[in-house]
């Protein structure tokens, strides 16, 4: 059984994408830091880390959902080494670790930007991926060496390379930073993984209902149509499902490494493998907002899109 690791697996796609690679027969080490037992992390958001466990086996995976703060190379070596002794293999590595947008202050420029706040951003975002790929590296090589075959690490984002290719208005300085770093890390480790069986790419969801999302526009993921009567432009948004059925296609596709370096859509994997958002529709967040802008809010053309 090919062994997969969800960084960031409490909420939103991370939680999707451990779901969907458990659907898929992987067994999968989901982590986060809110927990029944220890409490919420500083994001403050009621999921937690057993809950996407009970969602694994509600279906019918397998997989271990722990508490992990991936900021600590004590803890995230510890991890590794809990999976090396009870798999001995590690295939798939998604890092999908931030929560720190609550800290990120949209409207400030660099020197008006609370500094605490947007260094924690870069300590969230940019820190965490780094330690979690630097352990866990090792062992995919490992892994793929000894049984000839390819490993995949995917760097979740925001935003395809078009997109953040300039300064992203409306964002914050910081937020602008981690992801732009987070399409770096990619090259780096695409460059540097280019003689070995393992694979780095980039994947983005588009405009994410994601729990908080949700809430903020007062909608469940049932009734997120309602939503779209203030603001139209809602229609181009898309589920945690349709990235994660995305991302399950690619790690069984057989053509991983011509995505090799590169920052790969929801919808570029909808078109490329086949998959659907829950509602069968195929949404392309950021085909829209190339060819509408970013202030477009009345839904105009959505469809085009979908």
């Amino acid at each position: 059984m090919r062994v997969a690791l969800v960084a960031g697996a409490t909420r939103g796609a991370g939680r999707a994408i451990a779901v969907e690679l458990a659907r898929a027969g992987l067994f999968v080490y989901s982590t986060g830091r809110s927990s029944r037992v220890s409490g919420r992390s500083e994001i403050g958001r009621p999921e937690t880390i057993e809950e996407t466990g009970d969602l694994i086996d509600a279906a019918g995976g397998a997989g271990s959902a722990l508490v992990v703060d991936h900021e600590d190379p004590v803890s995230v070596a510890a991890l590794l080494g809990v999976i090396e002794r009870d798999h001995g293999r590690l295939d798939v590595l998604v890092n999908d670790i931030f929560g720190g947008d609550r800290y990120a202050e949209w409207d400030k420029p660099l020197w008006e930007h609370d500094l605490p706040g947007g260094l924690r951003m870069l300590q969230m975002g940019v820190h965490t991926h780094l330690i979690t790929a630097q352990a866990a590296i090792p062992l995919m090589l490992r892994t793929a060496a000894a049984g000839g075959t390819q490993g995949l690490v995917i760097e979740m984002t925001d935003g395809t390379s078009a997109a953040n290719a300039e300064f992203r208005r409306n964002v914050g300085f910081y937020y602008d930073l981690v992801k732009a770093s987070v399409e770096r890390i990619v090259k780096g480790l695409s460059f540097e993984l280019k003689d070995h069986p393992v694979t780095a790419v980039g994947v983005t969801p588009g405009w994410l209902r994601s729990e908080n999302m949700l809430e903020n526009f007062g909608v469940t993921e049932d009734t997120w149509r309602e939503a779209c009567v203030k603001i139209p432009g809602f229609a181009i948004s898309e589920s945690p499902a349709y990235v994660a059925s995305g991302v399950a296609a690619l790690v069984q596709a057989a053509d991983i490494s011509r995505w090799a370096g590169t920052i790969i859509s929801a919808r570029q994997l909808a078109d490329a493998y086949g998959v659907t958002d829950t509602d069968g529709s195929k949404p392309d967040c950021w085909g829209y907002l190339a060819a509408y802008g970013w202030e477009r809010e009345d839904g105009a053309g959505v469809g085009e899109f979908r």
